[in-house]
């Protein structure tokens, strides 16, 4: 036997930047991978070589391309966590590219079905992962299609699907090759790529973390956790249905998303407009009778949360729970969630004229950003609750209320102020306006919805964030700043938190 040439053994597989002239390889590859869905133009692939050619990698296999990734730099901070594809992506032009950034965001990666068990997903990571050590960025982000969840739909939401892949239960083509990788799962992006009929219109935000990062110490970095809020003043009027009523709802909750914020607060009992096209009962038959809507009211929140990308509180609706009637605020999280908040303190003429009952706990919430409190109109009023939401944690309190003229009004707001101060924390209050002639002790309505900070140097001048103007119909949206938040906790001017005499008093509850 003569001497083998082990040359006919080999196979030939490289790891390599995309060139221009592989733009008809690629595309043919995405319709292997993406049916239905629509390939690179020669516009955009260029566009990504010509931008950052170190971001476009593939595998070339005995020749053909059998893998390949697109990838840019960012400053992830100038992009929220419920971005879209397009947006992140810059249409798949990646104009947005940012050689200064510290993240590198991926937004394709495909391996042909025929090549799968080469472990060519691991090599185009490994390479990312080595391009992100390159150049010193802190982490790798992608937005990772589940294109098995289409099979699944019918019986488990995206987030079961998704903790049935991570937990080994269930395979994903994509995400179990991610996971498998070193990223983590953080949250699921709604609505990231409408055209992914597979994912059915989900990713998964996932991370890797370069452990080899090296902080630049001679830039000064201020950290910013921004959330973007809106407060809707809302007008008190006369409908005809629940479909009126759902109208007028979704053109807020539409106004609100278009300017991308996180939050979006309605009045506390608003629903009670429904009763202008009710029969004309006692009052307190009149607010059980709203108990009636509450599935109607939570499939209509529940649906513009996930439509919209927003975290809605739901101002708060009359429901009817073991023959109780309790006044109860619903936050409804983008993620398709649903918690409640209670009324703690009734006032006595809800007491009076309408039998309201207290409920017994106050909660604190997680959201995707941060911890938030809710406490409708008269609890703000009870510093001791505060104080409570803080120790768990709260950073932002939603006050939705109801006031039917000023000096009630400024109860809410004078006592929403101080508790900024006693706590270091946001407050955000949103009341309804206009009037409502037939339903009794609702007639007439007085707000000033509006954004509280506390008051010291880094904040606004007055301690007031955003103000709307009085008893019109409108909205406020602005921005706070959490981690200004947190530091001035630490270095205010005072540090009301700080110096409690815990020494000869504290709060106890039984919450």
């Amino acid at each position: 036997m003569g001497k083998i040439n082990l040359k006919n053994f080999e196979k030939s597989l490289i790891v390599r930047n995309l060139k221009k002239e592989d733009f008809e390889d690629v595309c043919n590859l995405q319709l292997k991978c993406f049916p239905g869905m629509p390939t690179w133009t020669k516009e955009q692939f260029e566009s990504q070589i010509e931008i950052f050619p170190e971001g476009q990698i593939c595998i070339e296999y005995q020749g053909k391309i059998v893998a390949s990734s697109s990838s840019l730099i960012l400053d992830f901070a100038l992009y929220s966590e419920w971005h879209t594809w397009k947006e992140i992506a810059d249409h798949g032009f990646i104009r947005n590219h940012n050689p200064q950034g510290n993240t590198l965001y991926g937004i394709e990666i495909m391996v042909d079905p025929k090549f799968r068990g080469l472990k060519l997903a691991r090599r185009i990571y490994d390479a990312r992962k080595q391009l992100a050590r390159k150049y010193n960025l802190m982490r790798i982000i992608l937005g990772g299609r589940i294109p098995g969840y289409h099979k699944y739909a019918d019986k488990m939401s995206a987030k079961e699907y998704v903790e049935k892949v991570t937990n080994k239960i269930l395979y994903d083509p994509v995400l179990t090759a991610q996971v498998s990788n070193g990223f983590v799962v953080k949250r699921i992006i709604p609505n990231y790529l409408s055209s992914d009929e597979e994912s059915k219109g989900y990713a998964t935000f996932l991370e890797w973390t370069n452990l080899d990062y090296v902080p630049d110490t001679t830039r000064i970095f201020e950290p910013k956790q921004t959330v973007r809020i809106c407060a809707v003043q809302y007008q008190m009027r006369l409908i005809n249905s629940f479909e009126e009523f759902a109208k007028q709802v979704e053109y807020f909750v539409d106004v609100a998303s278009d300017y991308k914020c996180d939050f979006i607060l309605f009045p506390e009992i608003f629903t009670t407009q429904l009763l202008s096209f009710l029969p004309n009962l006692r009052p307190a038959l009149a607010m059980r009778q709203l108990s009636e809507f509450t599935p109607k009211y939570l499939e209509l929140f529940n649906r513009l949360s996930l439509k919209y990308n927003i975290n809605i509180i739901g101002g708060s609706h009359f429901t009817i729970e073991d023959e109780n009637l309790f006044n109860i605020s619903y936050l409804f999280r983008r993620d398709g969630t649903i918690d409640k908040q209670y009324k703690l303190h009734i006032t006595p003429n809800e007491k009076r004229w309408w039998g309201v009952k207290p409920g017994n706990e106050l909660k604190v919430f997680d959201t995707d950003k941060g911890k938030i409190s809710i406490q409708i109109c008269y609890d703000i009023e009870f510093p001791e609750l505060s104080r409570i939401a803080a120790e768990k944690g709260a950073e932002i309190i939603f006050v939705p209320f109801c006031t039917d003229e000023r000096y009630a009004y400024l109860r809410v707001r004078y006592c929403a102020q101080a508790r900024c101060i006693e706590n270091h924390v946001y407050v955000v209050i949103a009341g309804s306006v206009g009037n409502l002639p037939q339903v009794e002790n609702l007639d007439i309505q007085y707000a000033q919805s509006a954004i509280f900070t506390p008051s010291d140097i880094p904040f606004t001048r007055d301690a007031i964030q955003s103000e709307a103007t009085p008893n019109v119909e409108t909205v406020i949206i602005d921005d706070v700043d959490l981690e200004l938040l947190k530091k001035h906790k630490q270095s205010g001017s005072v540090l009301n938190w700080k110096d409690r005499r815990i020494d000869i008093y504290e709060v106890k509850h039984n919450l």
